[in-house]
């Protein structure tokens, strides 16, 4: 069927939270066309379906819009471009957790939901149920007893990604330094240094669970954890944030060479930001 930049005489209907992507795709099946090329039919300079759900202008914005009839503000929501730098990390390249009660259910081709790629959620966004992993498949988190200062961590993250808000540090930032490695006391045997990190001084189990389960974290260049190990991560990232400087002091502690020194450098860094944001903000009043 041929195509035009202009409108599309059939739109298909939007489901609540779907990926821009894929609801080019479930046009392009409509229309019998590569996904791709549907694409390219409004936007001829985008390489990718990818590009479009994080790196969109305005502009192109607006003529994605005008081609499905829709509101530009309702586009935009639909894709990455409104998260933070900083949280970008968290962004996965492919559906990693679903909400089985949001998750639509259809004998077309399924929508692919928003909040499947975000890797600071624990619960769904449009219902709060728990997400579960890609496959469906349960799998209880060791974490549960931390689930209200988890939630408390996705709440932080989220603002910081979704809004661009932040306290006196970035959740993000706070996150990258939790997964920095620490040196255990009294040293154990067989003792791996990437098998500890500053995490698991706030939260005491997950050394013991990532022994028994014999699993490792990502870098803190890498902030995505699995499902069952996230409310760890989220957890410790509201803990610190509620205690503020002081605990990254103590968990400077139990570190060693340069990790203590790079540790050291951001915490610095951090409190020198604040002071001059707190004496700004007493300025304004005087």
């Amino acid at each position: 069927m041929g195509l035009s930049a202009r409108q599309l005489p059939v739109r298909l209907a939007l489901y609540p939270d779907e990926l821009l992507s894929s609801w080019i795709i479930r046009h392009a099946a409509f229309y019998a066309v590569p996904p791709l090329a549907m694409l390219q039919h409004c936007l001829p300079e985008i390489q990718s379906l990818r590009t479009a759900d994080l790196d969109i202008t305005e502009s192109r914005v607006a003529r994605i819009a005008r081609m499905f009839s829709a509101d530009p503000a309702t586009v935009l929501r639909m894709t990455f471009s409104n998260i933070t730098q900083s949280s970008r990390r968290l962004i996965a390249s492919e559906p990693r957790q679903l909400c089985c009660s949001c998750s639509p259910i259809t004998n077309e081709l399924h929508p692919v939901l928003r909040s499947r790629f975000l890797g600071w959620r624990i619960t769904c966004p449009l219902c709060g149920n728990l997400l579960q992993n890609a496959d469906g498949g349960p799998r209880r988190s060791p974490f549960s007893r931390y689930h209200n200062s988890a939630l408390m961590g996705e709440q932080l993250l989220d603002d910081e990604a979704e809004r661009g808000m932040q306290n006196w540090m970035p959740p993000s930032e706070i996150a990258r330094l939790l997964l920095m490695r620490r040196v255990p006391r009294p040293l154990p045997d067989r003792y791996e240094p990437s098998n500890y990190r500053v995490l698991g001084v706030i939260i005491p189990d997950l050394d013991d669970v990532l022994r028994v389960q014999n699993s490792k974290l990502p870098s803190r260049a890498s902030t995505f954890l699995p499902l069952h190990l996230r409310p760890a991560l989220l957890a410790g990232v509201a803990i610190v944030q509620r205690s503020g400087p002081e605990m990254l002091h103590m968990l400077r502690s139990h570190m060693m060479g340069e990790n203590k020194a790079r540790f050291g450098s951001a915490i610095d860094e951090i409190v020198d930001c604040a002071r001059q944001s707190r004496t700004s903000s007493q300025l304004h009043l005087i």
